[in-house]
């Protein structure tokens, strides 16, 4: 039997004035470090480790639908080392014949307008006639952590609990929009999984929300009453990209306001540009506290506009041009980092910005010397790995 360790500090025996007590520990450890088994009860529990899983693995759980493999693959897809960037990659191959077959609902909206709360109200019902929910809830990182909260698991805790449901509350990693490769990357990973309904939850900011709009096919905009949304929306440009607005809140003493704002978001409507082609986008009212309207909205506007768009063959196009859109963005990504990192660029990069700051060099010059520094370092072989360059941090 392994010998019970007890640190220093732990009495001989527990009493009720004793506050503190030992958690359980992990046998074994990490290599070359000694096996700790936490006493309980003057008993030895062992604890096991977690199995490492290989690339198979990964595809087998998730095509299994289970959840506990499904999450430990979308943290690899998360993660920034180059190793897991592999391994992904592999995962991701191995399961893109088995995707494609969820619907997909974007979801935006300002701070405060009940997006979460109608996600909740709208996951749980769908769970309960019989759908697989995956909701990604992309959570704002802060810019001087680059931490999140993470908070939305917590918000939504009746669909949390529905056995059908899967809530991913994943940090935006600074991106305006919050949605960048990993998120499209998580988004095939839960319909390998099974889950035929993927809704996504922006950060609510507006400038970037075009990037929701490359990965969904429905978006829908969370408005609220009274609140100068209607102005705020056309000059963001979001209500372009919307194929519906919903007002939501429309209960108690604020449902007469919602039907007016309703209204008037007919009028802002009828002289923008509709989001998808033979498709009117209009405004709804709902209630996510009190559920009424969430389940009409689903089955006459977005399930309706789902089978419109296969039928006529919009979305169809739509996908694949979202695709497209995604490999040219890569490239992009691409292009950035290995321009930034480059070792030529890191060693000039501080001179000719103070050069710029003085006003010894103006800014398309200093663009043009940097440009050709970096491409004379590509031309004499200057190497870079691809899986680092695609790391974010």
């Amino acid at each position: 039997m392994t010998e019970t360790y007890k640190p220093s500090w732990v009495p001989e025996k527990d009493d009720s004035k004793f506050a503190c007590r030992v958690m359980y520990g992990v046998e074994g450890g990490h290599e070359g470090t000694p096996g700790v088994v936490v006493n309980k009860k003057d008993k030895v529990v062992p604890v096991v480790r977690r199995r490492i899983l290989d690339v198979d693995d990964y595809v087998e759980g998730v095509l299994n639908g289970d959840r506990a493999i499904l999450s430990r693959a979308i943290t690899l897809v998360e993660s920034n080392a180059a190793a897991h960037f592999e391994i992904a990659q592999q995962v991701i191959q191995k399961l893109l014949p088995y995707t494609g077959k969820s619907t997909r609902v974007g979801i935006t909206g300002v701070p405060g307008a009940g997006k979460s709360t109608f996600i909740e109200a709208l996951g749980t019902n769908l769970c309960r006639i019989g759908h697989k929910v995956a909701v990604l809830a992309v959570d704002p990182s802060s810019t001087v952590t680059k931490g999140s909260i993470l908070g939305d698991k917590t918000r939504m805790e009746h669909l949390s609990r529905e056995p059908n449901a899967f809530v991913r509350p994943s940090p935006s990693g600074g991106t305006l929009g919050g949605l960048t490769r990993k998120s499209r990357e998580t988004l095939l990973l839960c319909e390998a999984a099974g889950y035929d309904t993927i809704l996504v939850e922006t950060v609510g900011v507006g400038q970037s929300e075009t990037t929701v709009r490359s990965m969904v096919d429905f978006f829908l905009l969370v408005v609220l009453t009274g609140a100068g949304d209607e102005l705020q929306g056309m000059k963001k440009g979001v209500m372009e990209l919307a194929d519906a607005i919903v007002v939501n809140k429309a209960d108690g003493d604020n449902k007469q306001r919602a039907l007016v704002t309703k209204t008037e978001y007919e009028r802002i409507l009828y002289f923008l540009r509709q989001a998808t082609e033979n498709w009117t986008t209009h405004a709804y009212t709902c209630s996510a506290y009190t559920g009424a309207g969430i389940m009409e909205l689903w089955h006459d506007v977005i399930e309706v506009f789902m089978k419109q768009g296969w039928d006529n063959g919009v979305l169809a196009e739509r996908r694949k041009q979202q695709t497209l859109s995604w490999v040219y963005s890569m490239v992009e990504e691409h292009l950035h980092n290995l321009f930034y990192r480059s070792p030529v660029i890191m060693g000039c990069k501080d001179n000719i910005e103070e050069e710029v700051v003085k006003g010894q060099l103006s800014a398309t010059m200093a663009v043009r010397q940097l440009i050709e520094k970096f491409s004379n370092s590509q031309f004499v072989g200057e190497k870079q790995n691809t899986a680092s360059v695609f790391e974010i941090k």
